[in-house]
């Protein structure tokens, strides 16, 4: 799978996200709220975490749909 969707970025959504990217099973996640810039950041916090915790799965917050073209 390279591409996932998670609809939501508040608590449940967030972990959802980190627990993938954790995974390493997806190349790329993105988290999609109404509240764009509180996706970004909390995309951010794994992604920071990526070099320490050894998976490289790219997460990108937003609130723009487009992004999710071709998600599973």
């Amino acid at each position: 799978m390279s591409k996932v969707t998670v609809v939501g970025s508040g608590n449940v959504g967030a972990t959802v996200a980190n627990v993938l990217a954790h995974q390493n099973i997806v190349n790329e996640i993105v988290l999609l709220d109404l509240m764009a810039d509180l996706a970004k950041g909390k995309a951010l916090e794994p992604w920071q975490q990526a070099p320490s915790d050894d998976h490289s799965t790219r997460i990108t917050g937003t609130g723009a749909y487009e992004l999710t073209e071709g998600s599973h």
